[in-house]
Formats: C-alpha cells, structure tokens, sequence
C-alpha cells in the first residue's frame, strides 16, 4: 500500500485550488459535493462556470493575481488541476509549508492522491490504486456502486441521528453493538433501504427498551428465510444489484448445476455452497428433497438464496418453490433474472418482438421428444409470432416435424443458441426445415431456439446470409 487512505475534512479550513480548463472544474464539483470552500486561482483567467448549483457556487472565491505568491496559511489542502508548470511549483510550496497538496495526474509532485469515490451520502468509499491507473480504480468503484443500495447513506444517517440517544441507554459496547446490528440486518433498515426512513424513525422511538431488544437478537437465532435469485444466462455482470445484495448475505446457497462458478464467486466467501440441480439426462435429488432443504435451512436461522440460472419463475420451478416454502411458513422473496432468450435475444441482435413483423412471443418447453408432441403446433403458425423453446435440443426432431405438420412454412428463419453470454457461446441459424442438423453443430447446451422471422434480423443472420438479408425481410413484411 504506497498510500494511506484518508478522509480530508473540508471544513477545516479553505481549499486553495489552481488550475484552467475541464480539469479545473472537475475538481471544483468533487470539493462543492464535500461541501468545501474555494479559494480558485484561475489560470487562464476564465472563472466561468456552467451547471453548478447556485448555493455551492456562492462558497467559490475568485482569487486574481500571481498563484504562485497565493496566501498558504489556514489552508486546508491545495489543489492544482490543469495549472501545468505552475501546478508543480506551487505543490512544492505547499509541500515546503506543510499544506497537504495534490497536482492532479501527478503523483510524484502531490502528498495525497484523490481516489475514485462513490458517494452515498453519509456512506462515502475510496478506491484508489496508488495513482497507477485511475481508468481501474474507476472500474472498481463502478462495481461498488452496483452492489451499494441506493440509500445506504440514508441507513447511516439514521443511526447517526439516534447513536447518541442508543448509547445513553445501552452502556454495554457489545449489547450496543448487537442492538445496531439487528437495526441494519431487520426491517428497520429495509424500511431505510426501501425509502420509508420516516417509517424507521417510528418503528425506533416504538422500542422501549434498546437492551432487550438487542438481548433478544443475541439470545434466539436469526429469524431464517429463502430468497429465489434469477442467475441469468451466465455471464456474471448481468446479475441485477438486488441478485447480488442476496448473494453477499446469504449463509448458504443451493446452486443449480448451469450457475457457473463465477457467478457463485459473487457469494460471501464464507456461505455454504450446495448442488442441488441437475442436467438432462442425469439424475438429480428431486423437487421435493430441494423444497425440504429450503425450508429446513430457513427453519435453522440461515439466510438461505436458491440460486437459478436464468429467471425463477421462467421454467425454473420457482413458482413449486414458493408455494412450497408458504406453506411451511417459510419467509421468501424472489429476485428476477435475464431468462436466456433475452440474453441470447440481447448477444445475437435478435429482436424478439419487431413493429409490424413480429407482434407476439411464446416462450415453451420441450424437455424430450413426448413433451414436443404434446404441445399444440396449430397454435404457433402464426408468421408474426416468435416461438422461443427452451429445452429444446433433444426434442428438435419433433419440434420441427409439429411445426412443419401445423403449417410453418419450411424457409422460417430459426436459430440455436448454445451457452448465450458465457464465453463459449455459439449460434447457429438456418431454416426450420433444417433445425435438427442446426442443433447438431452447437457441440452440446444449454440452448434455446428461436423460431420466426425476426431471427433474420441477428448478427449471426446477416454473418452467414449477406446476399440473402434483403429478400427475407421483404418476405417478412409482405
């Protein structure tokens, strides 16, 4: 670590800053969000500035003259940020006085480094990278920001307003500590988290006594219970913030087999992680053994996350899971996920739905050939309707003979999706008349197919089809 990470309190006295241009006025937002007082010494003698609030901009000074004779004492940090030469002779002022200085993409002249930051509030994280490479440090933050609730600050400065008020009334540091523990983990902070601050500031002044209520959380488990988390396609930066949330609070996690194991890397490092999915053609524990699992891990205390992989409640069995779970008493929630036709949908450019062409989607399962035979191809003929299959790779032979059989015509574009979003992806597009041996080329599944006209439209379409693009869509549109 060649830098120790601090916060700057800049109320302690004004900040000099220094410097034109972009640069300038990006620091200028940084230190009016912190609420600081500027001392700005513009360069090129430009002060304009354009989208700041009025009341933050009032707390700028304009300061003329030399920057390089600029008044030091009773400053608490000097910034230069597009100063050039003056920036590096004015840091060594700073330096020389004891002022702590930055130089903006300049560390060798700065005493601190600004961080990338992600800001909530009351809840404030820096993320820096030595000055090495601010474009990674900001990537990081980025994933911060994604897993950071909203209102977080909001959370933090709830307990700010009633610490003082706790701690006169719980004199005992570990029984405090488990009183604010149960605050953020129970549902006052939910309440905070979902916007109803006001509703958290009752339910606080409603506990009488603050010792028992945080003697009970110490002295009975966790109340338990199950959230259902939609995984998505595969591709881990597509889980939804709420998906990840569940994961870094589960205690254990029960995985489908198709949750690859980056995905599972999002969990708590400590919470237990069991298999409880299968594959086709393989033997699996069964719908009812994996209900039992949720309801006895929930019944124990533990936050447990059923972990899907694309939606739930898309073919997933979420809904036998949540009934199940009911009926036990067992507090859930569900978290939705990309199913795999929207990921494939969104990898391949296939626009599932298109104005005029394409008016409606069905989205099926066909497990094996006697789930095929059992659906209703009559109803699927329709040109304008995209037919999305899930489980559809051993089926294929009866798939296309039920839709060929029902009146679709043999040139509908269809294409196979193999893995959409994980690196090994792999799509494969043709005609209905040809879905089988297009099934064959995938080298295994998971895999959807989509059958219509739209799939004319994909970026593997016009790859494997230029000459032909034109004609397909005037067939499309007749």
């Amino acid at each position: 670590m060649k830098f120790l990470p601090i916060f700057l309190d800049t109320h302690a006295g004004p900040i000099l800053l220094i410097g034109a241009g972009d640069p300038v006025r990006a620091r200028l937002r940084l230190l009016l969000a912190a609420e600081a007082r500027v001392r700005w010494h513009a360069t090129d003698g430009d002060f304009a500035i354009t989208g700041f609030d009025p009341a933050a901009a009032s707390r700028i000074e304009h300061v003329e003259g030399d920057p390089l004779t600029a008044d030091l004492s009773g400053i608490a940090a000097v910034f230069c940020a597009g100063a050039s030469e003056i920036g590096v002779t004015v840091a060594a002022r700073a330096r020389a006085a004891g002022v702590p200085v930055n130089v903006m993409d300049d560390p060798a002249h700065s005493s601190f480094i600004v961080p990338a930051i992600v800001d909530r509030g009351d809840v404030v994280a820096a993320v820096g990278t030595g000055g090495a490479s601010p474009v990674v440090a900001r990537r990081v933050r980025e994933r911060i920001e994604a897993a950071l609730p909203a209102r977080i600050g909001d959370l933090a400065a709830l307990i700010g307003r009633w610490r003082k008020p706790v701690h006169d009334r719980i004199a005992h540091a570990p029984l405090r500590r488990r009183f604010w523990e149960r605050v953020v983990d129970g549902p006052i902070g939910a309440a905070v988290l979902a916007g109803r601050s006001n509703e958290a500031d009752d339910a606080l002044t409603a506990i009488a006594d603050p010792s028992a209520y945080a003697g009970e959380q110490a002295s009975r488990q966790a109340e338990g219970r199950v959230t259902l988390v939609g995984a998505g396609p595969g591709d881990p930066d597509l889980l939804t913030i709420k998906a990840l949330r569940a994961l870094q609070d589960a205690d254990i996690v029960f995985y489908d087999e198709l949750v690859s194991p980056e995905i599972l890397d999002r969990a708590r490092r400590d919470a237990a992680r069991i298999p409880v999915g299968r594959r086709v053609g393989k033997p699996g524990i069964g719908q009812d053994a994996i209900n039992r699992l949720l309801i006895d891990a929930a019944k124990s205390g533990q936050r447990a996350v059923r972990l899907k992989g694309g939606d739930p409640f898309i073919f997933g069995r979420g809904g036998e899971e949540v009934e199940a779970l009911r009926e036990a008493g067992v507090a859930c929630s569900v978290v939705p996920g990309i199913t795999a036709a929207l990921g494939a949908a969104a990898e391949s450019e296939v626009p599932l739905t298109f104005r005029h062409e394409a008016l409606r989607v069905t989205f099926l399962t066909a497990h094996k050939a006697r789930d095929a035979e059992s659906v209703d191809w009559s109803a699927l003929t329709d040109r304008k309707m995209t037919v999305v299959v899930y489980m559809g790779i051993t089926a294929a032979d009866a798939i296309c003979a039920g839709l060929l059989a029902a009146g679709r015509s043999p040139e509908t574009p269809v294409g196979v999706f193999a893995r959409a979003t994980r690196p090994d992806a792999k799509a494969v597009v043709g005609t209905l008349d040809r879905l089988p041996a297009l099934v064959r080329r995938i080298d295994g599944g998971p895999a959807i197919l989509v059958i219509g006209d739209v799939v004319s439209r994909s970026a593997p379409w016009r790859n494997s089809n230029p000459n032909s693009l034109s004609q397909t869509f005037r067939m499309a549109a007749e």
